[in-house]
């Protein structure tokens, strides 16, 4: 008899997998009990539904991708050297990803509109904990004298977030490290800009 953590492990990795690499929507519970070898109920037995396992799933990459980053993020002493331990976090995981498919974020995002709320909802949530970690990171930055106290932290965090997604969105469509490449140059000249 399997260990109920074990196997509900199983199921999250299995899945997490599958919903980052085919889709949320693409991906149904005949293409799960394949990749895990498990039926039907012995996965409802852990998830009351699909749109339960998809809300876990992206937790589970979300969780996954914080720890690494934050650990990243924690060995650096400075501001400077904080924002360029997440651009290489992002850079790196084009050739060196931490799960199959990109980042969860993105993926999840262009799938969660008002039609899967709970997916949409934690999508919001793990974007929103990446904004807080920026902005938390520039507010010290300031608070510890290495950063211009005029920053408006919610506005740094929204553009490096939102010019990071879209280089690696355009890196991956054009199957080469241009953009990636172009977009964290400029985002470490505005570092350099707001830095004292």
């Amino acid at each position: 008899m399997r260990n109920a953590e074990t196997t509900k492990q199983l199921i999250l990795k299995e899945s997490a997998n599958l919903f980052n690499t085919q889709g949320y929507k693409a991906t149904s519970i005949s293409d799960i009990t394949k990749a895990t070898g498990l039926t039907k109920g012995a996965i409802y037995r852990h998830f009351e539904s699909k749109g339960h396992l998809e809300k876990q799933a992206l937790r589970s990459l979300g969780k996954l991708m914080f720890t690494e980053l934050g650990e990243k993020i924690k060995l650096a002493p400075n501001f400077q050297s904080k924002m360029e331990a997440t651009f290489a976090f992002f850079e790196e995981y084009m050739h060196t990803p931490l799960y199959k498919g990109g980042c969860p974020l993105m993926n999840a995002a262009v799938e969660a509109d008002d039609t899967n709320s709970p997916l949409r909802q934690q999508t919001y949530n793990m974007l929103a904990q990446l904004k807080a970690s920026l902005q938390k990171i520039t507010e010290n930055g300031i608070k510890n004298g290495q950063v211009r106290p005029e920053t408006d932290s919610v506005f740094y965090a929204t553009i490096f977030i939102a010019t990071l997604e879209g280089g690696i969105m355009m890196s991956k469509l054009e199957r080469n490290d241009d953009a990636i490449t172009k977009t964290i140059q400029h985002l470490k000249k505005l570092v350099e800009e707001i830095s004292i």
